[in-house]
Formats: C-alpha cells, sequence, structure tokens
C-alpha cells in the first residue's frame, strides 16, 4: 500500500465525519449560521435561508447582505455593529434577543429568537461567529393574544373567577375585589362559597352542579353578599372549560353586578303602578248633569304626578269639584295624591260642610306626612238645585269664575293654610255664589301660570282666563285639552317642569 493510500484512509473517517455534521447541521429544526471573521458565511442551514428567506444560490453570502433586522419595537433597525454576529466576533456571548425581521422577501415580517457565539479555534482564538435562530412568529402572535385576553380579563368591569375542577379559587381580576370587597390573597384556595347569601337553598346549588358537572353553561341571577355583609344581586354565567380529551379542568365565573338594575326596575315598576293607578282616576268621567258641562284633565311633567282633580257626588243634589297639588313629583307625590284622594272621597260622605271636610282631611294627612310635605287644594260645592256655589281653600292658586262677557266675577283666593300643616286646625268655607247661565268656573294649577319661553317669560294667568272665555263655546273637555296645547305651544319646546291640571265647569242653564 502505497503513502498516498494510507493517507486518504486516514482521512476518510474525518471527511465522512464532517459531511455527517454538515447534513446534521443542514437539517436542524433551528436556523444556524456559521460565519468567518469576515462575516462570510460558511454554513447556512436550510431553516435559516427559509426562515430568513436567504436565496439559495451559490453567491457568497455574508452578514453584510442582511437587510431589515429591527429592535422589539419594530422600528428601530439594527446596526452592523449592532448584529448578534458581529458582537460575537467582538467576543460577547449573546443570550435569547428577540429580532424582528422584514425585508422586501418578508414583508409582513417575522419574529425570530437569536442566540449567538464567538467561533474559537483549538488556541481559544475568534474565527468566526456562530449564530443559531428560531421563528418565533407564532408564539408571539400567541403571546399578543394572551397579552390582550389577559388585559381584558384584568380590566373588564365584570368580575371574573377561575376555579379548579373542585371550585378552588385559582384567579380573581380586579373588579371581582371592588366589587366584592374579597383580595385576591383572601381568595385564592376559597371557593366562591365566600359569596353565599343565604337566599339560595340546597336544591338550588345541587341543581347549579349538576349543570356545570354535565358541562353546560350555568346562567341565574343570584343573590350574593360582599365581604362587609352587603347584599348585591349578580347576574353570574358559570362556564367548564375541557382539555383535549373532554375532561372538566376549570370552571370560568363571570359576574355582573346588577344591583342598581334591580333597584332601578323595581323603581320602574313603582312609577308604573303609580301611574297606572292615577290614570284610572283621570279616566273616570265627570257626572252628568243638567245645566252644567264639567271636564278637568291632569297631564305630569314626570311619568307620575302630584297634581289631583276630582268629582264627587254629594248629598243633597250637589256635587263635589276638587282640584289639588302635591308638593314634589314622582312616586311619592303621586302615592300622596292618591292618599289624600281617598281621605277626601271619604270624608265627604261624613259631612255636607266642605270647611269640616277638609278638617278632617287636613288631621288624617299631618300624621301621614313627613316633614316638609303638604297639599294644596280647592274643594267646591256645586248646588245644581239652586245653581250655587260654596268654596274652600288650603293654599292653593286662586280659581276664577267668568261671567258670560269673560269678566272676572270671583275670585276663589286661598283662604287658608295647606293641608297637613297643623294638626286640629279648622277650616272654613264661603258664602254660596250665585251661577248664571253663561258663567264658568276655571280651576288650574301653577304648572299653567308659571310655564316659561326660553326668555323666560311666564304664561301668566291673564292669558289662560282670556284663552278660555275665548273659547266659551267649546265643550269643557276641548277647553282642558286646547289650553294644555296652547301652554306648552307658549314654552317652545322648553321641558314641561310641573304637572299642568285644568278643570272646567260650564253653566249651561239653569240656576238663578
Amino acid at each position: 500500500m502505497t503513502q498516498a493510500s494510507d493517507n486518504e484512509g486516514a482521512a476518510r473517517p474525518v471527511i465522512e465525519a464532517v459531511e455527517t455534521l454538515r447534513t446534521a447541521i443542514y437539517h436542524l429544526s433551528e436556523g444556524m449560521i456559521i460565519a468567518d471573521k469576515e462575516g462570510q458565511f460558511l454554513v447556512c442551514n436550510q431553516t435559516a435561508r427559509s426562515i430568513l428567506a436567504i436565496d439559495s444560490g451559490n453567491s457568497p453570502i455574508s452578514w453584510s447582505h442582511v437587510q431589515g433586522w429591527f429592535h422589539p419595537d419594530g422600528t428601530t433597525p439594527y446596526s452592523y455593529h449592532e448584529l448578534p454576529a458581529t458582537l460575537a466576533l467582538a467576543g460577547a456571548v449573546v443570550s435569547e434577543t428577540e429580532i424582528f425581521v422584514r425585508n422586501d422577501r418578508r414583508p409582513s415580517g417575522i419574529w425570530i429568537s437569536v442566540h449567538a457565539n464567538p467561533l474559537l479555534n483549538n488556541q481559544g482564538e475568534i474565527r468566526g461567529s456562530v449564530v443559531v435562530f428560531n421563528d418565533i412568529t407564532q408564539k408571539k402572535q400567541a403571546d399578543d393574544q394572551i397579552r390582550i385576553m389577559t388585559g381584558a380579563v384584568e380590566q373588564t368591569a365584570d368580575s371574573i373567577i377561575i376555579t379548579d375542577n373542585n371550585a378552588i379559587i385559582e384567579y380573581v381580576n380586579p373588579a371581582f375585589e371592588a366589587t366584592t370587597g374579597f383580595t385576591k390573597e383572601e381568595s385564592l384556595g376559597k371557593t366562591p362559597m365566600i359569596l353565599k347569601s343565604g337566599a339560595h337553598d340546597d336544591a338550588f346549588y345541587r341543581d347549579l352542579w349538576l349543570t356545570i358537572l354535565s358541562g353546560k353553561v350555568y346562567r341565574a341571577t343570584l343573590t350574593n353578599r360582599k365581604k362587609n355583609g352587603e347584599i348585591f344581586f349578580a347576574e353570574q354565567t358559570i362556564t367548564p372549560m375541557k382539555d383535549s380529551n373532554g375532561a372538566i379542568t376549570h370552571f370560568v365565573t363571570v359576574i355582573k353586578d346588577v344591583t342598581e338594575l334591580r333597584k332601578l326596575q323595581e323603581q320602574q315598576f313603582q312609577i308604573n303602578l303609580a301611574r297606572a293607578v292615577q290614570q284610572q282616576f283621570y279616566r273616570m268621567p265627570p257626572p252628568k248633569v243638567d245645566g252644567f258641562d264639567m271636564a278637568g284633565a291632569a297631564f305630569p311633567a314626570d311619568e307620575t304626578g302630584g297634581d289631583y282633580f276630582d268629582f264627587l257626588l254629594l248629598p243633597d243634589n250637589c256635587i263635589g269639584i276638587a282640584i289639588g297639588d302635591v308638593s314634589g313629583h314622582g312616586v311619592s307625590s303621586a302615592l300622596l295624591m292618591a292618599e289624600l284622594r281617598a281621605y277626601l272621597r271619604a270624608f265627604a260622605r261624613q259631612s255636607s260642610d266642605i270647611g269640616e271636610i277638609l278638617s278632617l282631611v287636613n288631621d288624617a294627612l299631618v300624621s301621614d306626612l313627613e316633614l316638609g310635605r303638604y297639599a294644596t287644594l280647592i274643594f267646591c260645592r256645586l248646588h245644581t238645585g239652586f245653581g250655587t256655589l260654596e268654596y274652600a281653600n288650603a293654599g292653593h292658586t286662586p280659581g276664577y269664575i267668568l261671567d258670560r262677557d269673560g269678566k272676572t266675577k270671583r275670585i276663589l283666593e286661598s283662604t287658608d293654610l295647606p293641608l297637613g300643616f297643623l294638626p286640629n286646625h279648622k277650616f272654613g268655607r264661603s258664602d254660596p255664589i250665585a251661577l248664571y247661565p253663561g258663567d264658568i268656573l276655571a280651576l288650574l294649577t301653577d304648572g299653567i301660570t308659571d310655564a316659561e319661553k326660553p326668555d323666560q317669560t311666564w304664561f301668566g294667568i291673564e292669558p289662560a282666563l282670556e284663552f278660555i272665555h275665548a273659547h266659551r263655546q267649546e265643550s269643557a273637555q276641548e277647553i282642558v285639552n286646547m289650553l294644555f296645547r296652547t301652554v306648552r305651544d307658549f314654552s317652545e319646546g322648553l321641558p314641561q317642569i310641573d304637572d299642568i291640571t285644568t278643570v272646567i265647569c260650564k253653566t249651561t242653564g239653569g240656576g238663578k
């Protein structure tokens, strides 16, 4: 055997080892680039070419050809001297670094995680660099989604609880702490039963567990208790979370505090109830009496109002005509108005003296009213046979009697205090007032006189009386309705701030 043959035989294992190493590097799942001191690529495996979209031609490639490498902000480019390979040539070991790569071949960009080390010879001299990297674009996108979802969970206004499949709390978001008063530290390791209020029985919780253990979503409104003992109502959704095998691993509970909504619903229910009661009162037709045409209407500023009008059948062929105004607005005023109506109708059966009737109503209201609450009222007794009218005015806006020429025949001034101020107070009444054909009794609330235009001009009493006289040929009901529309037109679109109520009684014949 020749010397050359011996050398070739000795070199073959080395060559084979090198080729094996090249093949192994070529097929690595990680990108690897080995470069010399000048940055020329000695090895660039297939994964590296794929990740960086490097042309697989035979032209020499160096790190100077690498473009479009950006810092994590995605906009600040790396200079050649900042590249991991360049730092490795200076002796630095570059640990895991995230780099954004975007160029003509990668217009949408990718994220890579890079490691770089100096390439040393046997004497420890730097002969080049070794750069290893992975495409982490999908991981970054997943991390971004997780970060967005985590941020959403952390910042949502609804409380979120995550428990294991034994209902042990593993996570609560800040909204849970703010809503319930239980801190994260106080909640972790406990169960959602820390919110138990005692309002739900065992059967309720059995149904809950049967639902979620079967893999179904549970939805219900629960009555819960905060750390400080305060009760709150919550719309809760409990969703079972499953692994790839379909086994339940966790439960996610979303709690929406609907306490204020429940309060609003309850208030709306009370308003609707009060409005229904009022509308029932307002729809009751006035009595039909020969020689008289009577009508009334109330138009509340809110869904419910404190204005009151009524027609009552009294002994001795008499008709009671009432108009009043309860202080305030809303449900409480509507309820007080209903109470006033009930008392007036009850006591009107006991006496024919309207002053005495108001005294009885006053004593009843005094014991019921809160401090500062009161009611004004004009109560008239119309004797249809004699054609006369008596009245008592407890602090109300004056009423008016107009003759056929539109002149004010009598002003029904306030004769006493409003109802509900003083106990045991005795109310008086006027002497009888004769009514003649063509006379009109007009009773108003201050929602008419105090109506304003945008320039703060008041409607006042004179325009109201002039309107009533001008339309005296219309029916009492038409006068009432048209007066309301006239007042609203006067306000030129301003909101109605007070209840508007009118009662009209026309003397059409008979009487004196």
